[in-house]
């Protein structure tokens, strides 16, 4: 995947995840970064569980990156919620 198709496909799927976790919006340059992380961490997820994407091309691609990017906010969600209790209780 050259680079230029890599971070459409972080944009998009960072996009697509911001819209789909409630207050998760990070900026383009967030969205894009999560989204780009996300696609790392989706195939690796697929490809350890034996998945594919329900269909070829970019279209699966980008849906493979979107469920990693949701995971990923996800993931930071719990980790700020967590932190920000610590600093609420000192």
């Amino acid at each position: 995947m050259d680079i230029l198709t890599l971070l459409l496909v972080g944009l998009v799927a960072g996009v697509l995840a911001a819209l789909i976790v409630p207050g998760a919006g990070l900026g383009i340059i967030g969205d894009l970064a999560i989204g780009v992380a996300g696609s790392f961490l989706g195939t690796w997820i697929f490809h350890k569980a034996g998945w594919t994407a329900p269909w070829g091309g970019l279209g699966g691609t980008i849906f493979i990156a979107t469920i990693g990017a949701i995971i990923l906010l996800l993931i930071i969600h719990l980790i700020h919620r967590a932190s920000w209790g610590r600093r609420a209780a000192v």
